[in-house]
């Protein structure tokens, strides 16, 4: 037998519809695993081995949202881990509307995290006043101290005016190629 279209199961299941998810009667009841989540993206999707109690010959993709997992903190699934979820048929074909780990506890996520969300230090970490890192110009128990250019930390002058800075560009931009002097003998087998 071919498998059944996802339109066809929900409307066995239950009667799924192109209602909103509020419409709790267009819901259905499903449980499998992840088969696979981008946690940079927040988003994957869900293999169904059986909807309502009563397995599948073959298992269906439904697609799942971390704003749908049902967990503390960064949303996200691992790939295997058994869920629990509620689903509802729409026009780009089956979509998770809470997900939730066996018997409806909170799902585990995924040990990966974003590069973005990795935690950096980061330049306002560092005190704009005194230049201390753990606190902030507003906290600075020192009083109001001269402005400093970023680059070279004279009081002289701002960034947009450093000559270190403006020297270090020049030099990324305009690479010097060092030649060795040559000898009058290679120099006339270069012009041959």
């Amino acid at each position: 037998l071919p498998p059944p279209h996802p339109h066809s199961l929900c409307t066995r299941a239950g009667g799924c519809d192109q209602g909103g998810e509020d419409d709790a009667s267009a819901l259905s009841r499903g449980s499998g695993f992840c088969k696979w989540f981008n946690v940079r993206m927040g988003f994957g999707f869900l293999s169904m081995h059986s909807t309502d109690g009563a397995p599948l010959q073959q298992p269906l993709d439904v697609f799942v949202h971390q704003s749908k997992l049902h967990m503390e903190g960064f949303r996200s699934l691992r790939e295997g881990e058994a869920v629990e979820f509620t689903f509802k048929s729409s026009s780009k074909g089956l979509e998770s509307v809470h997900v939730s780990g066996p018997s409806g506890a909170a799902c585990l996520g995924s040990e990966r995290r974003p590069k973005a969300s990795q935690k950096r230090r980061s330049k306002s970490d560092k005190c704009y006043n005194c230049g201390a890192l753990g606190h902030h110009a507003k906290e600075c128990q020192l009083p109001p101290q001269p402005k400093k250019c970023h680059c070279c930390q004279s009081i002289s002058h701002m960034v947009a005016k450093c000559p270190v800075r403006a020297q270090q560009q020049h030099l990324h931009h305009h690479p010097q190629h060092q030649h060795q002097p040559s000898s009058p003998g290679t120099r006339e087998a270069e012009q041959s």
